[in-house]
């Protein structure tokens, strides 16, 4: 990415990167999305997942209290939101067509469960009934999804503090596994499998850092 872009992305969500710092900084677990932005800081963070040259043409949902929101139409297929694996995490993410037509379903059916208090149990279940009865389908073909916001925090299931998630690029690989891809040592310059085993599975491909060749 050049660094043009990462100094808009940076530049359009101070206030989201100011609430991440204050997390950082107290090594507590708080919900990385603020909910308080405004509507234009909101879109601004979920295309700042993907180049100008995709998000601008993107689609864009924003999450409010109600759940996501549609705010923009595109015109390219891709669909930008921030995305929220668990409820503490901040994940800018762009789905292509494909993304758009199977998990982003999911992912607006989790957040409109959360917005009417359901626990993440419940919704697990919910979810995993509706891959079997049909109602929600893993990806058909390959398909990207762009992931190189430098703005995004999870919370990794072996500590007890959101840590900056890396740019990378992720590949629709449903139910593969680590043995798939040759079960790589986990380093920043290998692939690696997310969700392995579930029909919303990835292969990440960490970005480059600026300059490498």
């Amino acid at each position: 990415m050049t660094t043009a872009f990462y100094k808009i992305a940076l530049g359009t969500a101070i206030l989201a990167m100011s609430s991440l710092a204050a997390v950082a900084q107290t090594n507590s677990i708080k919900p990385a999305y603020d909910f308080s932005l405004s509507r234009e800081e909101k879109i601004k963070l979920a295309e700042s997942a993907a180049p100008p040259e995709v998000s601008s043409k993107a689609t864009v949902y924003v999450l409010d209290s109600t759940g996501y929101v549609k705010v923009r139409n595109g015109s390219n297929g891709f669909s930008c939101f921030v995305d929220r694996q668990v409820p503490v995490n901040l994940e800018p993410t762009c789905f292509d067509a494909e993304g758009s037509a199977t998990t982003l379903l999911t992912r607006l059916f989790v957040e409109a469960q959360r917005a009417q208090g359901k626990n993440e149990d419940q919704i697990k279940a919910d979810l995993d009934e509706g891959y079997r009865t049909g109602k929600f389908q893993a990806p058909r073909k390959p398909g990207i999804v762009y992931m190189l916001s430098d703005l995004g925090y999870l919370l990794p299931s072996t500590a007890n503090k959101l840590v900056r998630i890396s740019p990378h690029l992720m590949f629709y690989a449903p139910y593969v596994t680590d043995k798939d891809i040759g079960s790589p040592p986990s380093a920043r310059n290998m692939p690696r499998v997310l969700r392995a085993g579930q029909p919303d599975a990835y292969i990440i491909v960490m970005a480059p850092s600026e300059g490498a060749h």
